[in-house]
């Protein structure tokens, strides 16, 4: 048991070095904003990179495979034989648009619903945008969008993690947006002009976490067509977010921070 932790812990390691050696440089490039690379709350994040990437699959172990065999149950089992002969990349490109549909609504619930705003409200907390502030997330709060993400994928057959062998399809499905999620938090100036109607940008999801109007827009990770269908896209040519942040009350330290959305809310008066 100590011996696969070390070898996980190790490997979270290198790949945090990895991610550094990728966008430190980048940022000190075509940075949108001047900021320390160590700023404000760099260490609070860094805690959550690795509790993000430890507590979460353990919380998710036994809903997943709850899922993955109640739909095995349901729905008949030539459907499943006949998606599992796909070709791996029409069902991981399958798996990505689907996925991202069940996120989308994972994270605007997020947002809509004010029990699971207590949970996401750490996410937005950050003031200062940088690619580590991707692994800012409650662990409640990640679990969800991912049962959100991937139940939808499973119910269709894309990702079968009953059938007990390697499931390469989930596997690549967290391997990419992971990435593409540090990516879109940097603090990088760039837009991707047209390739913007196809993939999020950094100016994409930065609207998402501005401080002021327009507040509420752009939840998918990775998909933006999936905002303009429910109509929430804003991406404006010329313009970013002056300010980052959240009005709802999070706490500064990371025990807190995980602690208060179980905690009754502050009463007025």
């Amino acid at each position: 048991m100590f011996h696969r932790f070390a070898v996980d812990f190790f490997r979270l390691c290198l790949w945090l070095l990895i991610i550094m050696m990728i966008f430190v440089p980048l940022e000190r490039i075509s940075a949108l904003h001047v900021q320390k690379v160590f700023r404000r709350g760099f260490v609070i994040d860094l805690g959550y990179y690795f509790l993000n990437n430890f507590l979460p699959k353990l919380i998710l172990i036994l809903p997943m495979a709850l899922v993955g065999y109640a739909v095995h149950r349901v729905i008949p089992a030539a459907f499943y034989s006949g998606v599992a002969g796909l070709p791996l990349r029409i069902r991981f490109a399958a798996a990505l648009v689907i996925g991202e549909v069940g996120f989308y609504w994972g994270h605007r619930w997020s947002h809509e619903i004010p029990f699971l705003w207590r949970f996401h409200a750490v996410h937005h907390s950050a003031e200062e945008m940088d690619w580590l502030v991707n692994t800012r997330a409650h662990p409640v709060d990640m679990v969800f969008t991912r049962l959100c993400g991937f139940i939808p994928i499973y119910i269709l057959g894309l990702s079968q993690p009953a059938r007990g062998t390697l499931d390469y399809v989930s596997l690549l499905v967290i391997f990419t947006s992971t990435l593409w999620g540090f990516f879109i938090h940097a603090n990088l100036n760039w837009r991707l002009g047209p390739l913007e109607w196809l993939l999020t940008s950094p100016a994409f999801h930065h609207w998402h976490h501005t401080y002021e109007e327009p507040l509420n827009k752009n939840y998918s990770a990775m998909l933006p067509f999936v905002d303009r269908l429910f109509g929430t896209h804003y991406s404006p040519k010329s313009e970013w977010p002056s300010r980052y942040g959240t009005v709802a009350p999070v706490a500064s330290g990371m025990a807190d921070q995980l602690l208060q959305p179980f905690t009754p809310p502050a009463q007025n008066g």
